[in-house]
């Protein structure tokens, strides 16, 4: 007769890729807790769970990597048992059960119960915003819709998500409220698309909606934006955080390109003309508003011409946090029947270059600051350092503002108003006033 084993299990929970899975993990990790499971994050537990990222080259690479690294664990007896889940699983299952068979199973972006199922959990459907969380206590993400239905060129998106599905503003509300109600102090609003939130559900764009519901949560002092797609942007949204303190004077809109072939190949719907128009319309609006882009170089048929108006562009628009990536070909996606004919080294010349003049144009923003007087909230102490952020720098991509700890003491969560006396690329100094 078999005996029960006395261990119990410890379940350990690895996030890869980006904000949108690391709120996944927590929801995950939120159903094992209520049904009493012993769940960690990235710590050491005898099962393993990988959330993975399937977005492009290098996130597929350390995805694969990471399970390799697991399954050795497993082969080694450190580990009894390795589950996959998220977008790599959700877009190349059949590929991954073949090559690295010696995964326990795999699950895809929508499988929760079944993976719950097999941890021997129960999905409960009434836990609307219980999640564990896994960032500093005084921020977390709140996903308010799944999937995308944009259909640009360069991205798999689609494939691993499905199509855009808002959540009720009444759920955000109470995972909200939740969250708040744990300490929680920011919002990070994120989703594939915020532009496109409310469509599905209510036909009509509704973002503007869901902020006035959410400025109303106790407890709640800072509310971000990340993720706007350009077009169909609902203006609506500027007059509210232009006169709605608890909306951060940020925006996070990743635009890509600007040159007027590749926008057309990469059928993002929009011109360079109108979108330099939504950008000034912004600052017309918000005037201190910080914008964050993100753009990718060497996309199939990028000219040196094309290559130039973007530089050009980023030196005119002077974006106060910009992230640049090479392009990668994703098979699958619409761009994939175009040659990937821009050279890697060609991409990686182009990628530095803009990297070179954003450098820059931080630096001289940053020098600005210098004197300055900025309400910040500390995330957390890093060696002879207490580290926070200002309301126009998002967790773990902007600048940070640090603080000598051997001098101050300052409480992480809390927020402080800090004078700036030195500023660099990336980083301002400060001490409390």
């Amino acid at each position: 007769m078999r005996t029960k084993t006395i261990k119990k299990n410890k379940i350990n929970v690895v996030t890869l890729g980006c904000s949108k899975n690391v709120y996944d993990s927590e929801v995950l990790m939120g159903q094992l807790k209520a049904n009493g499971k012993e769940v960690v994050h990235e710590e050491e537990g005898n099962i393993a769970v990988i959330n993975t990222c399937g977005f492009i080259a290098n996130a597929k690479e350390e995805s694969i990597n990471t399970i390799l690294e697991f399954v050795q664990k497993k082969e080694d007896g450190l580990v009894d048992k390795v589950f996959v889940t998220g977008c790599l699983s959700e877009r190349y299952k059949p590929d991954l059960e073949k090559e690295i068979p010696n995964v326990d199973q795999y699950f895809g972006t929508t499988e929760l119960p079944q993976l719950l199922k097999v941890l021997e959990a129960d999905y409960k459907h009434e836990l609307i915003g219980e999640r564990l969380t896994t960032t500093p206590k005084n921020y977390a993400y709140l996903k308010i819709a799944e999937g995308c239905d944009r259909p640009c060129s360069f991205c798999a998106i689609p494939l691993m998500r499905g199509k855009h599905k808002s959540t009720p503003i009444e759920d955000l509300v109470v995972e909200a409220e939740k969250l708040a109600a744990e300490g929680v102090k920011e919002l990070v609003l994120i989703a594939q698309d915020l532009t496109y939130y409310g469509l599905d559900l209510y036909k009509e764009r509704r973002l503007a909606d869901l902020l006035k519901a959410l400025v109303n949560v106790d407890g709640i002092e800072w509310i971000r934006l990340h993720y706007a797609f350009p077009t169909g942007f609902p203006m609506e949204v500027l007059e509210l955080m232009k006169n709605e303190p608890k909306i951060c004077n940020y925006i996070d809109i990743p635009l890509q390109h600007i040159a007027d072939p590749i926008l057309k190949s990469m059928r993002r719907g929009t011109t360079k003309a109108k979108t330099t128009k939504l950008l000034q319309d912004f600052r017309a609006v918000v005037p201190d508003m910080t914008i964050r882009t993100t753009l990718i170089v060497g996309y199939p048929g990028e000219t040196q011409e094309d290559f130039e108006t973007l530089r050009e562009w980023v030196r005119e628009m002077r974006f106060e946090r910009l992230g640049c990536f090479t392009y990668s070909h994703e098979e699958n996606t619409h761009a994939y029947n175009l040659e990937d004919d821009v050279p890697e080294e060609i991409k990686m010349d182009r990628v530095n270059e803009i990297m070179e003049i954003q450098s820059q144009i931080s630096w001289e923003l940053n020098q600005t600051k210098v004197g300055k007087t900025f309400k910040c909230v500390i995330d957390r102490k890093e060696g002879d350092f207490f580290i926070g952020r200002t309301e126009f720098d998002s967790p773990d991509v902007d600048n940070e503002v640090l603080v000598d700890a051997k001098k101050f003491y300052l409480k992480t969560g809390d927020f402080v108003n800090i004078k700036v006396n030195q500023a660099e690329d990336f980083d301002l100094y400060g001490e409390p006033v």
